[in-house]
C-alpha cells in the first residue's frame, strides 16, 4: 500500500468505528429508532438472533420503536474490533459486553454477543448493510452466566 491507500484505509476504518459507536449511543439512549434506521442502507438487516430479524427500514424502525419496553436500560461495551475494508465495502467483527435491564419483569442481565457485520461506504458515508448479533450469554444478574447462561426472551 502507497502512502494515500494508507491514509485511506485508516480514514474508512475510523468511520467504521464512529458508525459503531453511533449505534450503541442510540441504542443506550431508549433506542432512538430513527437514529439508529439512519446507519442502515433503506433495504439493511439487522438480525438480533434472539430478539429477531428485521430488514428495511420500516421493519428497523418497527422493531426499536418497541425495544424500550423490552429493554429499559442498556450499556453497549464493544471492543476488540476486526475490520476488513474492500473499496467501498467493509465487514467488521466486535465483541459486545451488555449489562442491561429486560422488561417486564424488570430483571438486571447480562448480555455477551459477538457482532457480525458488513457495510457499504455510500457518498463517501459508512452505513450498516447487515447487523448480526450472536449471543454468547444472556444471564440474570443474580444468577450469573455460569449458572444461567440464557434466560427466556419475549
Amino acid at each position: 500500500m502507497n502512502d494515500a491507500e494508507k491514509l485511506q484505509w485508516l480514514f474508512d476504518v475510523e468511520n467504521i468505528k464512529q458508525l459503531k459507536h453511533r449505534y450503541c449511543a442510540y441504542c443506550d439512549e431508549g433506542y432512538d429508532p430513527d437514529g439508529i434506521c439512519s446507519l442502515f442502507i433503506e433495504d439493511g438487516v439487522w438480525d438480533g438472533g434472539l430478539f429477531g430479524r428485521h430488514a428495511g427500514h420500516a421493519e428497523i424502525h418497527a422493531f426499536f420503536s418497541g425495544a424500550s419496553k423490552l429493554i429499559s436500560f442498556a450499556n453497549h461495551y464493544v471492543s476488540n474490533p476486526i475490520i476488513e475494508v474492500d473499496g467501498d465495502a467493509a465487514t467488521g467483527r466486535w465483541d459486545l459486553w451488555q449489562p442491561m435491564v429486560s422488561e417486564p419483569e424488570t430483571t438486571a442481565c447480562w448480555l455477551m454477543a459477538k457482532y457480525k457485520e458488513q457495510y457499504v461506504k455510500i457518498d463517501d458515508r459508512w452505513l450498516f448493510k447487515n447487523l448480526e448479533v450472536h449471543a454468547l450469554a444472556l444471564s440474570p444478574y443474580d444468577q450469573g452466566f455460569a449458572k444461567q447462561r440464557f434466560m427466556e426472551t419475549s
